[in-house]
């Protein structure tokens, strides 16, 4: 089967064509260089961009495959979480692909996707316990199966990857900040208790950031010589000139790292030390901050030690990507899942819900799509 996965959940905008578990082809439309200008993602430049660019990537993408629009035989849109205007934008251009073309029509939790990432590569096995780390997310998740996680550990407050973004952006790093902080790390030397590990003394396997960006903000003030400059109009960025200044400001980015990446890890030893994870075939690491060097050989590190296989995506399929959102869809359509064209996009904050899924073989839909459909109520087998 040959899908269409559109991703569109934030500020790249996404386009793939997966037959199997093969990639045919990507189409992505980075927006980092226009909110580079505001040190963030601004959620209506965003949504714009993707309207304007989503038509032509789908062209390029049909013409650089040799696939004809006719082949597509699903679709599969990212339906959430994220910015609410961006993800209309690709879910109402896989509803107008899927009503005009008589495609099957799957939405995807972005989330979701990020985790079956690994899977491009190489085969999963489950039950896994999933890492996904990101610049909206940090999460937990106990992985059975394409439809089926568990959440075992969330972010009580910011997501690691704004944790990042955030200190890359007090010491004058361009946005998106992690990669320079995680490049400028590998020359750096960590120093012992310069940052916080918050809220690892806690029972339970939730992460908390916050307090590691009030402690940076707090070492920068500090220390204003480490800032760092960045020039928006010609993307250069200046280091501190000083020899010495340079290595502290190095030495920052490291601690920095090694904190953000000791509560992650202590997280991930946590959850597979009890007793009721004691059946995990595997970790897989997933999200944007996935393509954090410390992160993946730390990840790897406690696989290793616990004789599991450790499954990360290859850096290109870290990031936000259309690939993961089509793969994730020919998943579930193998097992026969497909929403109707009244699925709706589920904005960053609210829980994608698995009750808009219906199965061919049997399954559930909503009240309000059941009455979309004809039926009586939502508990209706299809």
């Amino acid at each position: 089967m040959l899908c269409l996965g559109i991703e569109t959940s934030c500020d790249d905008t996404s386009l793939a064509l997966v037959a199997d578990a093969e990639i045919l082809g990507v189409e992505t439309w980075s927006q980092n260089d226009l909110h580079a200008l505001f040190g963030g993602v601004v959620p209506e430049l965003a949504s714009r961009e993707h309207a304007k660019n989503i038509g032509g990537l789908f062209d390029r993408l049909l013409e650089r495959t040799g696939v004809r629009a006719e082949d597509i035989e699903l679709v599969s849109p990212a339906r959430g979480p994220g910015l609410l205007g961006s993800l209309l934008v690709g879910v109402a251009f896989a509803k107008a692909f899927a009503l005009g073309s008589g495609v099957r029509f799957i939405g995807i939790n972005h989330l979701h996707a990020h985790v079956f990432a690994a899977g491009l590569k190489n085969r999963l096995s489950l039950p896994a316990l999933a890492l996904l780390v990101s610049g909206g997310h940090t999460l937990l998740y106990r992985v059975e199966g394409p439809d089926k996680f568990t959440v075992l550990g969330k972010s009580s407050d910011d997501a690691a990857g704004e944790a990042f973004d955030k200190a890359g952006k007090m010491l004058g790093l361009p946005y998106p900040a992690g990669r320079h902080i995680d490049r400028l790390a590998q020359d750096g030397v960590v120093q012992a208790g310069l940052f916080p590990r918050p809220h690892t003394g806690k029972d339970n396997l939730d992460f908390s950031f916050s307090g590691l960006k009030t402690a940076m903000w707090l070492h920068v003030s500090r220390h204003p010589e480490l800032r760092a400059s960045f020039d928006v109009q010609n993307g250069e960025l200046s280091l501190p000139q000083n020899r010495q200044t340079r290595q502290c400001l190095a030495d920052t980015c490291a601690s920095y790292r090694q904190a953000v990446v000791d509560c992650l890890c202590l997280r991930v030893e946590q959850t597979l030390s009890r007793r009721e994870n004691a059946d995990m075939q595997s970790i897989i690491l997933a999200g944007g901050v996935a393509a954090n060097s410390l992160l993946r050989l730390s990840v790897g590190r406690i696989a290793a030690e616990r004789g599991l296989e450790c499954n990360v995506p290859p850096l290109e399929l870290c990031a936000d990507n259309g690939a993961m959102i089509a793969y994730l869809g020919l998943l579930l359509a193998d097992m026969g899942y497909e929403h109707g064209l009244g699925m709706r996009a589920v904005p960053r904050g609210t829980p994608v819900p698995q009750d808009m899924l219906r199965s061919r073989q049997g399954g559930y839909c909503s009240k309000k799509e059941a009455q979309m459909v004809g039926l009586p109520d939502g508990k209706t087998i299809l």
